[in-house]
């Protein structure tokens, strides 16, 4: 059993259109200089919103399942409780079923974070601590918890269901092989699909040159935000989900097609757009 990081905090929020809708939780964030919740913009199989340089943000985790879950956070490949270079399988934060919580920042103690605040990508905390390779990307892999009592009643019905009869020739013939078994028993075979695809595909994609330097997350002043201890063993070694949102300055994300630019309105010159002659100016 591994001793986890849990937020104490049970809020009913009306998620907006922006937050980004996974399976087991919603992810969505929050402009915290100005209360609002960033639009998602999706463009090539990917989620993106447009932060304000020198504004901070948190990163709002909703749990829409009737279970506990694990949400390990990572943002710009960085663990956000550890600061260790992210990896699905360390300390997160556990939400309870229906809980939803706002991560303001990087995790100082157990009484402090260290805002969270879109800057430059020179002055963000990965690339400050030698790591900028990944920055621009917001990650949360999500797990079940192991429900460790119904390991036990498939064991005591396993011991009280009757010995088998030896399979025949025919019997084996009618069985499925392993991967359709895996298969019609509906397998999370996509979910470590998923999960690979974020460890080698879209790491090895390079950013394109920009017209101005890419945004980052800093780390800012440190402000109070309480957490507790608790348990949590996995179901998967692999996450049952993985949600990404992406982002950059609202000029970056223009230039590269992923916010349309507004058409200008064409409008014809008017015979008459006053009713009397004005003075000229000067």
């Amino acid at each position: 059993m591994k001793s986890l990081l849990s937020v104490a905090v049970a809020l009913s929020l009306s998620l907006s259109a922006a937050a980004k809708a996974g399976a087991l939780v919603d992810v969505s964030v929050i402009d915290r200089d100005t209360g609002s919740t960033l639009p998602v913009h999706g463009h090539d199989g990917r989620l993106y919103v447009a932060g304000t340089p020198g504004h901070r943000y948190s990163v709002r985790i909703y749990n829409h399942t009737g279970a506990r879950v694990l949400t390990v956070l990572s943002v710009d490949g960085v663990n956000a409780v550890t600061g260790e270079t992210a990896d699905a399988m360390q300390s997160g934060y556990v939400l309870g079923p229906w809980q939803s919580t706002e991560i303001d920042g990087w995790r100082k103690n157990m009484s402090e974070v260290a805002d969270f605040n879109f800057t430059s990508l020179g002055n963000s905390y990965a690339a400050r601590t030698g790591r900028p390779d990944n920055v621009g990307v917001i990650g949360v892999a999500v797990f079940r918890e192991k429900q460790v009592w119904r390991e036990r009643d498939d064991k005591i019905a396993m011991r009280e269901a009757p010995a088998a009869p030896p399979a025949t020739a025919a019997d084996a013939a009618a069985q499925p092989a392993p991967a359709q078994a895996a298969k019609s028993a509906g397998a999370p075979a996509g979910a470590a699909r998923a999960y690979d695809g974020l460890a080698t595909n879209e790491a090895a994609v390079r950013p394109v040159p920009r017209p101005e330097e890419s945004l980052g997350t800093g780390h800012g002043a440190r402000e109070t935000s309480y957490a507790s201890y608790t348990s949590f063993e996995r179901e998967s070694s692999r996450p049952n989900e993985v949600v990404s949102v992406w982002y950059d300055s609202y000029n970056n994300l223009v230039a590269r097609g992923v916010i349309p630019q507004p058409r200008p309105i064409h409008r014809d010159p008017q015979p008459f757009p006053n009713g009397f002659v004005p003075d000229p100016a000067g």
